[in-house]
Protein backbone atom coordinates (compact mmCIF):
# COMPACT_ATOMS: atom_id res chain seq x y z
CA UNK A 1 0.00 0.00 0.00
CA UNK A 2 1.19 3.47 -0.78
CA UNK A 3 -1.59 5.46 0.89
CA UNK A 4 -5.25 5.46 1.90
CA UNK A 5 -7.47 3.16 -0.13
CA UNK A 6 -10.88 4.37 -1.14
CA UNK A 7 -12.37 0.88 -1.13
CA UNK A 8 -11.29 -0.09 2.41
CA UNK A 9 -12.44 1.45 5.70
CA UNK A 10 -11.20 0.73 9.21
CA UNK A 11 -13.03 1.02 12.51
CA UNK A 12 -10.93 0.74 15.66
CA UNK A 13 -11.69 -0.63 19.14
CA UNK A 14 -11.90 2.94 20.37
CA UNK A 15 -13.76 5.48 18.29
CA UNK A 16 -10.59 7.40 17.30
CA UNK A 17 -12.71 10.53 16.86
CA UNK A 18 -10.84 13.82 16.75
CA UNK A 19 -11.89 15.55 19.99
CA UNK A 20 -11.89 19.06 18.52
CA UNK A 21 -14.18 18.12 15.63
CA UNK A 22 -17.94 17.86 15.80
CA UNK A 23 -19.83 14.65 15.03
CA UNK A 24 -20.46 15.82 11.46
CA UNK A 25 -16.90 17.06 10.96
CA UNK A 26 -15.54 13.69 12.17
CA UNK A 27 -17.80 11.93 9.65
CA UNK A 28 -16.60 14.25 6.87
CA UNK A 29 -12.91 13.49 7.51
CA UNK A 30 -12.67 10.86 4.71
CA UNK A 31 -14.14 13.39 2.26
CA UNK A 32 -11.39 15.83 3.20
CA UNK A 33 -8.66 13.18 2.96
CA UNK A 34 -9.81 12.05 -0.48
CA UNK A 35 -10.44 15.60 -1.69
CA UNK A 36 -14.16 15.18 -2.35
CA UNK A 37 -16.24 18.33 -2.53
CA UNK A 38 -17.98 18.78 0.85
CA UNK A 39 -21.39 19.23 -0.79
CA UNK A 40 -21.04 15.86 -2.52
CA UNK A 41 -20.90 13.89 0.75
CA UNK A 42 -22.62 16.23 3.21
CA UNK A 43 -26.15 14.91 2.55
CA UNK A 44 -24.93 11.29 2.67
CA UNK A 45 -23.28 11.99 6.01
CA UNK A 46 -26.50 13.46 7.41
CA UNK A 47 -28.51 10.47 6.17
CA UNK A 48 -26.06 7.98 7.73
CA UNK A 49 -26.13 9.88 11.03
CA UNK A 50 -29.92 9.72 10.96
CA UNK A 51 -29.84 5.95 10.26
CA UNK A 52 -27.68 5.28 13.34
CA UNK A 53 -29.71 7.53 15.63
CA UNK A 54 -27.37 10.52 15.74
CA UNK A 55 -29.63 13.05 14.01
CA UNK A 56 -29.61 16.19 16.13
CA UNK A 57 -26.08 15.53 17.42
CA UNK A 58 -24.22 16.80 14.34
CA UNK A 59 -22.72 19.80 16.18
CA UNK A 60 -21.76 17.94 19.36
CA UNK A 61 -18.17 17.13 20.26
CA UNK A 62 -17.12 13.54 21.04
CA UNK A 63 -16.84 14.20 24.79
CA UNK A 64 -20.55 15.10 24.78
CA UNK A 65 -21.51 11.62 23.53
CA UNK A 66 -21.86 8.27 25.27
CA UNK A 67 -19.46 5.46 24.30
CA UNK A 68 -22.10 3.86 22.08
CA UNK A 69 -22.80 7.16 20.33
CA UNK A 70 -19.08 7.67 19.75
CA UNK A 71 -18.83 4.22 18.15
CA UNK A 72 -21.84 4.97 15.94
CA UNK A 73 -20.11 8.22 14.93
CA UNK A 74 -16.97 6.24 14.05
CA UNK A 75 -19.05 3.68 12.12
CA UNK A 76 -20.66 6.41 10.03
CA UNK A 77 -17.22 7.90 9.31
CA UNK A 78 -16.03 4.46 8.12
CA UNK A 79 -19.10 4.00 5.93
CA UNK A 80 -19.13 7.46 4.31
CA UNK A 81 -17.08 6.42 1.32
CA UNK A 82 -19.06 3.20 0.80
CA UNK A 83 -16.15 0.78 1.18
CA UNK A 84 -16.05 -2.62 -0.46
CA UNK A 85 -14.26 -3.91 2.64
CA UNK A 86 -14.86 -2.76 6.21
CA UNK A 87 -12.21 -3.82 8.74
CA UNK A 88 -13.46 -3.72 12.33
CA UNK A 89 -10.97 -4.28 15.16
CA UNK A 90 -13.02 -5.10 18.28
CA UNK A 91 -15.22 -2.07 17.69
CA UNK A 92 -17.73 -2.92 20.43
CA UNK A 93 -15.29 -4.27 23.03
CA UNK A 94 -15.43 -1.22 25.30
CA UNK A 95 -19.23 -1.04 25.34
CA UNK A 96 -21.63 -2.40 27.95
CA UNK A 97 -23.47 -5.62 27.04
CA UNK A 98 -26.77 -4.03 25.99
CA UNK A 99 -25.13 -1.30 23.91
CA UNK A 100 -22.90 -3.94 22.34
CA UNK A 101 -25.93 -5.98 21.26
CA UNK A 102 -27.65 -2.86 19.93
CA UNK A 103 -24.55 -1.93 17.93
CA UNK A 104 -24.36 -5.48 16.54
CA UNK A 105 -27.95 -5.24 15.33
CA UNK A 106 -27.21 -1.80 13.86
CA UNK A 107 -24.18 -3.18 12.03
CA UNK A 108 -26.25 -6.04 10.58
CA UNK A 109 -28.97 -3.61 9.48
CA UNK A 110 -26.48 -1.28 7.79
CA UNK A 111 -24.60 -4.21 6.22
CA UNK A 112 -27.85 -5.46 4.68
CA UNK A 113 -28.17 -2.21 2.72
CA UNK A 114 -24.49 -1.71 1.80
CA UNK A 115 -23.49 -5.28 0.96
CA UNK A 116 -19.83 -4.71 1.65
CA UNK A 117 -17.57 -7.39 3.07
CA UNK A 118 -16.77 -7.03 6.77
CA UNK A 119 -13.86 -8.53 8.66
CA UNK A 120 -14.85 -8.26 12.31
CA UNK A 121 -12.31 -9.07 15.04
CA UNK A 122 -13.78 -9.97 18.42
CA UNK A 123 -12.93 -12.01 21.50
CA UNK A 124 -16.64 -12.74 22.06
CA UNK A 125 -17.51 -16.15 20.64
CA UNK A 126 -21.24 -15.43 20.76
CA UNK A 127 -20.83 -12.05 19.05
CA UNK A 128 -18.74 -13.66 16.30
CA UNK A 129 -21.37 -16.31 15.65
CA UNK A 130 -24.30 -13.89 15.76
CA UNK A 131 -22.78 -11.28 13.42
CA UNK A 132 -21.03 -13.55 10.94
CA UNK A 133 -21.73 -15.89 8.10
CA UNK A 134 -18.24 -17.36 8.54
CA UNK A 135 -16.15 -17.47 11.73
CA UNK A 136 -12.41 -17.97 11.48
CA UNK A 137 -10.80 -19.08 14.75
CA UNK A 138 -7.18 -18.01 15.14
CA UNK A 139 -4.52 -19.43 17.43
CA UNK A 140 -2.50 -17.25 19.75
CA UNK A 141 0.90 -16.02 18.63
CA UNK A 142 1.79 -16.58 15.97
CA UNK A 143 -1.75 -16.25 14.70
CA UNK A 144 -2.72 -19.21 12.55
CA UNK A 145 -6.09 -20.40 11.34
CA UNK A 146 -7.27 -23.16 13.69
CA UNK A 147 -10.73 -23.69 12.22
CA UNK A 148 -13.40 -22.15 10.00
CA UNK A 149 -17.10 -22.38 10.85
CA UNK A 150 -20.00 -21.56 8.57
CA UNK A 151 -22.92 -19.94 10.38
CA UNK A 152 -26.21 -20.87 8.78
CA UNK A 153 -28.52 -18.40 10.48
CA UNK A 154 -30.98 -16.61 8.20
CA UNK A 155 -30.97 -12.86 7.59
CA UNK A 156 -32.29 -10.58 8.93
CA UNK A 157 -31.15 -11.63 12.38
CA UNK A 158 -32.56 -10.70 15.76
CA UNK A 159 -31.44 -11.24 19.35
CA UNK A 160 -33.70 -14.28 19.79
CA UNK A 161 -31.26 -16.13 17.50
CA UNK A 162 -28.62 -15.98 20.24
CA UNK A 163 -30.40 -18.97 21.82
CA UNK A 164 -30.46 -20.98 18.58
CA UNK A 165 -29.05 -24.51 18.99
CA UNK A 166 -26.51 -23.87 16.23
CA UNK A 167 -25.06 -20.93 18.17
CA UNK A 168 -24.72 -22.99 21.35
CA UNK A 169 -23.15 -25.99 19.61
CA UNK A 170 -20.65 -23.96 17.62
CA UNK A 171 -19.83 -21.75 20.61
CA UNK A 172 -18.93 -24.88 22.60
CA UNK A 173 -16.74 -26.19 19.76
CA UNK A 174 -14.95 -22.83 19.41
CA UNK A 175 -14.37 -22.49 23.15
CA UNK A 176 -12.90 -25.99 23.27
CA UNK A 177 -10.60 -25.11 20.34
CA UNK A 178 -9.44 -22.08 22.30
CA UNK A 179 -8.69 -24.19 25.36
CA UNK A 180 -11.73 -23.45 27.51
CA UNK A 181 -12.78 -26.34 29.74
CA UNK A 182 -16.11 -27.91 28.76
CA UNK A 183 -16.77 -28.61 32.44
CA UNK A 184 -18.09 -26.09 34.89
CA UNK A 185 -16.11 -24.48 37.70
CA UNK A 186 -15.39 -26.89 40.54
CA UNK A 187 -16.05 -30.05 38.53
Amino acid sequence: MTGPRRDVALMFQRSALLPWRTVLDNVMLPAEIFGWPRRQRHQEALELLHRVGLAGFEKRLPNELSGGMQQRNALVRALLHEPKLLLMDEPFGALDALTRETMGLELLRIWSTLHCSVIFVTHSVTEALFLSDTVVVLSSRPGRVKAIFDVNLPHPRDLSMLSAPEIGEKATQIRELLGASPKGVGE
